[in-house]
């Protein structure tokens, strides 16, 4: 059996169409928003459903042979994994916003509000900005606007969230989509497997 890794949520919806279309056809996933872990026995694969953050973690460590998972959290988390293929979904980017009204000097520092912490930290000490990082879980658009911090760094996709909350993307930090990762004494020890699916999924990548 190969284990597969995905994330719950949007990303879930548009992966499992491409999956269908390489020939691995785990659509019924989405009829039971409950289910955290399906076997799929005839097809010889068990498809397990994560929290995001966690899908680089199981595939490191050996829990799940492949996963799917965003370019942000790869960087964020800096797993030992092997990163395959680009899907090309999911495509948005992590970006330095502010709030409008505001200026700020950054020579003289910066308190940023983020969940991205490592990627903020490698990012500003490039630019040679000395920061204050605040980590939060959700809603950083509320940091600014409070006053808990200057800026924030965040996934950013069409910037509507940005406009309605009186903020505006000032830098633009990477770009982002979803990644096809491998633990990787699965990819040596069952390589064939692992080559037969990394290529029947680019076959069908847009």
């Amino acid at each position: 059996m190969v284990s597969i890794a995905l994330p719950k949520g949007r990303i879930l919806k548009e992966v499992l169409p491409l999956f269908k279309k390489a020939g691995y056809d785990f659509l019924e996933i989405l009829h039971d928003d409950r289910k955290l872990k399906f076997e799929f026995n005839q097809k010889g694969f068990i498809v397990m459903l994560l929290k995001p953050f966690d899908v680089p973690v199981y595939v490191e460590r050996g829990s799940a042979d492949i996963g799917v998972v965003g370019l942000d959290i790869l960087l964020e988390r800096n797993s030992d994994v092997l990163n395959l293929l680009d899907l090309k979904l999911g495509i948005c980017r992590v970006s330095v916003a502010k709030p409008k009204t505001k200026h700020f000097n950054w020579e003289n520092g910066l308190r940023v509000a983020t969940k991205f912490t490592n990627i903020s930290k490698k990012y500003f000490e490039f630019k040679g900005i000395n920061v204050d990082i605040i980590k939060l879980e959700g809603s950083v658009e509320l940091a600014p606007i409070t006053e808990i911090s200057d800026v924030i760094v965040d996934i950013v996709s069409s910037g509507e969230t940005l406009r309605k909350n009186g903020l505006e993307e000032i830098e633009k930090i990477c770009d982002i989509s979803s990644y096809l990762i491998m633990n990787r004494t699965f990819f040596k020890t069952r390589f064939k497997e692992a080559c037969e699916v990394v290529q029947n999924i680019r076959g069908v990548i847009g």
